[in-house]
């Protein structure tokens, strides 16, 4: 029997997942094509950021196929030939499909404001991530004191996640290296008149009363104008800073309106009740115009959903209408306190913590086998400086 080629493109949740599902069926040959080699593990991506391991936010795709009958390809798909069934990459590689899936999760959008994309920080990948790290670090000992006002533009789940983390670290770096304790200045800024604004009105309150117990000032309802060198502008006001993190905006990614695919009013693309933008293609996670696309649950359960729709095709069955199926909303928020949305039930504080980190270690299952997902999860407690003197502290 001649096997039913898939080609799936993004090394992000829905992507591999999709890869790990699909391989066990001998009737498919999978190729997985992906922009990076490494796997991105956005949760944790906050942690890096504030001295967590670099290793915790990055597993090699190697190493999570290395035992599965995955064809791994390295390119960015540039191109795509519906009527020849085929994806280009950048390099000029040429692949072809009988099914095609993409993943490719979204960009980061500075919405055209001044001055943002020159000088702010990201944490959307593990370079930027690292690059904060070093940047906080650097600022830190070259001034000998803390920079006058850490602002984080967007009160979503990063940028929350962010602001309970920061202060700790920077504390830490100040103890590494002797330098005289002084009050940190953390603002949050968001557009939205309260944090996480498609949440539950309680749900917003409870994670703005913990940041604030945490001493991070609020900046509700304010826009950010313009960012300099060493200032950021939100409505009218000028905040001094060289240390401006955003998060706030993103994107669907260019691949999509550069190949005519139909893209909604949200941004996203159309798809069907089979999450087909067109015949044999299908858009699943961040880029598919679905009511909870977003979020890493979405993600891993549209692949599961094309996966068992894929074999049932190959089994001569019909395929199944999607349900979308709402995620559990965890975000943390500073040490051993989360806040947690499942279904209409809230939790919140040491609880909600343990349940986050049980999230984590399901979503390195979804991914690894039982002993590197452990061995994956227990990185949250290790600690990575460049800096020879933080390394060698017993403050570290």
């Amino acid at each position: 029997m001649l096997k039913k080629r898939v080609l799936i493109v993004g090394g992000g949740f829905g992507g591999v997942k999709s890869a790990i599902t699909l391989s066990r069926d001998p009737r498919l040959d999978i190729t997985l094509l992906s922009e990076r080699k490494n796997f991105r593990f956005y949760p944790t991506l906050y942690r890096t950021a504030t001295g967590g391991i670099s290793s915790e936010s990055s597993i090699p795709l190697k190493s999570i196929f290395e035992d599965r009958p995955v064809d791994l390809r390295i390119g960015k798909a540039i191109h795509l030939n519906k009527e020849a069934k085929t994806i280009t990459t950048a390099d000029g590689d040429k692949f072809h499909y009988d099914f095609l899936v993409l993943s490719l999760g979204v960009v980061t959008n500075y919405f055209g404001i001044k001055g943002l994309e020159e000088y702010s920080f990201g944490i959307k990948s593990l370079e930027e991530a690292n690059r904060l790290k070093r940047h906080l670090h650097k600022q830190l000992i070259d001034e000998r004191r803390p920079d006058l006002n850490y602002v984080i533009v967007g009160g979503g789940p990063t940028g929350i996640e962010l602001a309970g983390a920061l202060a700790q670290y920077i504390h830490k770096i100040m103890r590494c290296h002797d330098i005289r304790n002084r009050p940190i200045h953390i603002d949050l800024v968001e557009a939205a008149p309260r944090l996480m604004s498609r949440m539950p009105v309680a749900m917003s309150h409870k994670i703005a009363d913990r940041l604030r117990s945490l001493g991070v000032k609020l900046e509700l309802g304010k826009t950010v104008e313009g960012e300099g060198a060493d200032s950021l502008v939100i409505s009218g006001k000028t905040i001094t800073s060289h240390t401006v993190v955003w998060t706030a905006g993103v994107t669907n990614n260019p691949f999509f309106s550069e190949n005519g695919f139909d893209i909604t009013n949200h941004g996203k693309v159309a798809v069907d009740q089979y999450l087909q933008s067109a015949p044999d293609v299908f858009v699943i996670g961040d880029n598919a115009n679905t009511p909870f696309s977003g979020t890493a649950q979405t993600a891993l359960y549209d692949a599961h959903f094309i996966s068992k729709n894929l074999i049932r095709h190959v089994e001569g069955k019909y395929p199944l209408p999607y349900i979308p199926k709402s995620p559990i909303y965890v975000t943390p928020a500073g040490p051993y306190w989360a806040a947690v949305l499942w279904g209409k039930i809230q939790f919140y504080g040491l609880i909600g913590w343990a349940m986050h980190q049980a999230a984590e270690f399901r979503g390195f299952h979804d991914l690894l086998k039982l002993l590197p997902a452990s061995e994956q999860w227990v990185k949250e407690f290790e600690q990575e400086d460049n800096c020879p003197v933080c390394a060698a502290s017993p403050n570290n």
